[in-house]
């Protein structure tokens, strides 16, 4: 048994607690928490199980590494703290553990990703040993294993379309919907995420990537972007009242651009209500959505939904990223030490849980 962390216990966290309880080959030793209130408790209450792990969770980052676990899935955020989350997972990979995360954009490519990223997890792997491998859902395997998988099944292919579709009210995390994304601010104002420049941050090494793995050169990499305001007020289950007038969806894409013409694109549609921008490409079932188009011979596409607690579609998403880094854990420890992308790590079955339930 692999003896492994679990660092952060917010929506990616809960899941990544119950994907080491489920993964036949990992054994949960440590859970490390920010939130003074979550100290002591048991990581099966974290997770929303049912029944007690017999791991209770610690803010003890210091106890928790000199233990030199052999893994760490880390789960805590690095949207808004960047540099802090490359701090947590450097300090891990130098002392020789095997890290998992979605948090560090940049490193979702490295061979793309700035020397600040790159050159210290590159020096703490040859230091200590360890490994790092990046991933998500969108960045990740929506944009990466998935078509790539599904352009392997075409004659020809002329262009390959990865979407997300969400309705964003579903997404517990209410500061990232309102500020990073601008959701429910006046249509004056510039959300972080939507500034020129930042979806290439997140998403071009992406582009990258597929364009490697499909054997082309990039001309560049190209960003659009349209918003649109509510036109009525609407309230929501979670994240209450968002105002007549204020943004309300967002349609961007970034596309790598080939011959002169967008062959690999990435596109996210995202609202807060069904009301706004309808003429816009919708989920089948209005709730969210991944969906991948071969445009080509023949014309492929492929939509993928998942949920989970209570058929919440981005907890359903957050779990499948998940299920991408805990499945990869085992893989990495037996693999060389380095720094990982999602070319150089498969895609496995679910090998020992078939039949399994987590009561």
């Amino acid at each position: 048994m692999i003896p492994t962390v679990v660092w952060g216990t917010g929506n990616v966290g809960r899941a990544a607690l119950r994907a080491v309880d489920a993964h036949p080959a990992l054994a949960l030793t440590a859970v490390l928490v920010h939130d003074p209130g979550k100290v002591g408790r048991d990581a099966g209450d974290l997770a929303g199980l049912d029944r007690a792990l017999g791991v209770a969770a610690t803010d003890d980052i210091d106890a928790v590494l000199a233990a030199r676990p052999r893994a760490v899935v880390y789960a805590a955020s690095g949207d808004i703290r960047p540099d802090e989350a490359l701090a947590d997972v450097v300090r891990a990979v130098r002392g020789g553990a095997v890290v998992v995360t979605p948090a560090l954009y940049p490193l979702y490519d490295p061979r793309s990703a700035p020397s600040e990223f790159r050159d210290p997890v590159l020096a703490a792997v040859a230091e200590g040993g360890g490994s790092l491998f990046v991933s998500g859902v969108d960045p990740g395997w929506g944009n990466d294993v998935l078509p790539l998988l599904i352009s392997g099944l075409a004659t020809t292919v002329d262009a390959i379309r990865c979407q997300e579709i969400f309705d964003y009210s579903t997404y517990e995390q209410e500061d990232s919907v309102r500020h990073l994304v601008g959701m429910g601010h006046p249509m004056t104002y510039e959300p972080l995420m939507l500034a020129p420049s930042v979806p290439t941050m997140v998403w071009g090494g992406q582009i990258r990537l597929m364009a490697r793995a499909l054997g082309v050169e990039l001309d560049e990499i190209r960003e659009t972007l349209e918003r649109r305001a509510l036109d009525t007020t609407v309230t929501t289950r979670t994240m209450g009242v968002f105002e007549a007038g204020t943004q309300g969806a967002v349609r961007f894409e970034v596309q790598g651009i080939v011959g002169g013409v967008p062959r690999i694109v990435i596109e996210h549609v995202t609202r807060i209500h069904p009301s706004c921008a309808p003429d816009w490409p919708t989920p089948p079932d209005g709730t969210g959505a991944h969906r991948v188009v071969v445009e080509g011979r023949p014309r492929i596409e492929v939509t993928v939904e998942a949920s989970d607690e209570g058929e919440n579609r981005s907890a359903g998403g957050n779990a499948t990223a998940v299920g991408r880094l805990v499945n990869a854990v085992d893989w990495l420890v037996a693999a060389e030490p380095g720094l990982y992308d999602a070319l150089d790590v498969p895609l496995r079955p679910a090998v020992g849980t078939l039949g399994r339930k987590q009561p």
